[in-house]
């Protein structure tokens, strides 16, 4: 696979608006890029009580984004930070043990860093 497509999408703010805004960018990205590509989002710290199944209109969203390709990781350090228990995530989101790791792996693996 050619790596000049792969983006790394950050979402660290407990902010609904920013987590639909991350969903808009991969929405957007998938519609216009014609190469082949991977697409992981990384959340962590507040962000990761977004990830809640009680969050359902955006854990609906996301699990059509994730069937398209999209993965979700989040950061075992925000869960454990922000009590929050991995069963009540939503189906398909994995857990990395410290997102700050994950973000710089990616990187180095060529994928370019999007915040929004």
């Amino acid at each position: 696979i050619p790596m000049y497509y792969d983006l790394l999408i950050h979402v660290d703010d407990n902010d609904p608006k920013r987590l639909n805004l991350a969903f808009n960018n991969y929405a957007n990205y998938i519609a216009a890029v014609d190469e082949e590509f991977r697409v992981v989002m990384v959340v962590n710290g507040p962000a990761a009580q977004l990830l809640k199944k009680e969050n359902a209109e955006q854990a609906e969203r996301g699990a059509k984004l994730m069937d398209s390709g999209l993965t979700i990781r989040v950061c075992n350090n925000a869960l454990k930070a922000f009590n929050v228990d991995p069963a009540d995530l939503w189906e398909g989101v994995e857990i990395t043990p410290a997102a700050i790791v994950e973000i710089v792996k990616l990187q180095r693996e060529g994928y370019a860093y999007l915040r929004p």
